[in-house]
């Protein structure tokens, strides 16, 4: 069976075809139109159009954002006008077909449990540092999606109190200490005392600003202002992997978004600090550690995977 995977971003929205297996046998992308109404259109055109050459038996649609415990609402968007809106119904009356609504970082989450680094395991975290932190939940081999439906929200965890404003409108969530936007900002206190950070320092004199790629270019060459700057957010995300620990207790906590990119320049610090805060450490199993291996795919390839199991 095929279904139709649509991963809906702030600026694009990728779409593919995926079999049961989770390979994509074709793929399309276009921006994200402002409009609401627009984006639905869009969307239904882009299944259509894989329609005209494939047999497509379900749509999953994942998107940023909250999601009724039905499945069918997006009740509040970061980056999109949605407030209340029923998506889900409004697919199926332009498509006239099964679909399914996800959370983006639950579908990605999904999508490396069934087919990439946590195939292996029944119980699996995913943590994506992006922007900000995302993260999934897979408990007894299905994803965890709470009372609500808006689960999983792991990067509004508490880190710090009374801690850096964040945009949720709390303070000292974790992903402002742990995610690539808190990098830079890592970077930029190391550039600006000077020592450590001079080649960080010389970076920010030559292009205005410290960007997050220069940062992990950095890093691969060992610089010490730049490894200082991945070690103290790596080891935020370890403390707080930790505290995850105590309540969910995984098998394997999965890292994506693009500072995974650095591999064992992220995870090894990560680890360190994970294991000197782990509750009962030592007197207990540890959970294991790996990069996400589905990259900007995961989202289309597990919503599709979504889909196929709703048909």
């Amino acid at each position: 069976m095929l279904t139709v995977g649509i991963d809906i971003g702030g600026t694009k929205i990728a779409g593919g075809v995926v079999d049961a297996g989770g390979s994509i046998l074709e793929k399309l992308r276009v921006d994200t139109p402002a409009d609401p109404d627009a984006l639905t259109d869009a969307v239904a055109a882009m299944v259509r159009h894989f329609g005209e050459h494939h047999e497509i038996a379900a749509v999953g649609v994942a998107a940023a954002g909250f999601i009724d415990r039905d499945r069918a609402v997006i009740l509040h968007a970061p980056n999109i006008d949605w407030h209340d809106t029923p998506l889900r119904d409004q697919l199926q009356d332009r498509l006239s077909m099964p679909i399914t609504l996800e959370n983006d970082a639950n579908a990605a989450g999904w999508a490396e449990f069934r087919f990439g680094a946590g195939r292996r395991t029944h119980d699996m975290v995913m943590l994506t540092m992006g922007t900000g932190v995302g993260g999934a939940i897979v408990t007894g081999g299905k994803l965890f999606r709470g009372g609500n439906g808006i689960a999983g929200e792991l990067g509004h965890v508490r880190h710090v109190r009374d801690g850096l404003l964040c945009g949720c409108g709390q303070r000292g969530c974790i992903e402002m200490y742990a995610s690539g936007r808190a990098l830079q900002r890592e970077a930029n206190e190391i550039a600006d005392a000077g020592g450590i950070g001079a080649r960080l320092a010389q970076v920010r004199a030559e292009k205005g600003e410290i960007p997050g790629t220069a940062v992990s270019r950095l890093v691969l060459e060992d610089d010490p202002g730049a490894i200082e700057a991945i070690t103290r957010v790596a080891s935020a995300l370890g403390e707080a992997c930790a505290s995850f620990t105590a309540v969910l207790d995984p098998e394997l906590f999965v890292i994506g978004g693009g500072v995974a990119q650095l591999g064992d320049a992220l995870l090894d610090p990560m680890r360190a600090a994970y294991e000197e805060t782990l509750p009962g450490a030592g007197e207990r199993p540890s959970a294991s550690f790996a990069i996400a291996q589905l990259v900007n795919d995961a989202g289309l390839i597990g919503v599709a995977d979504l889909a196929a199991q709703t048909d």
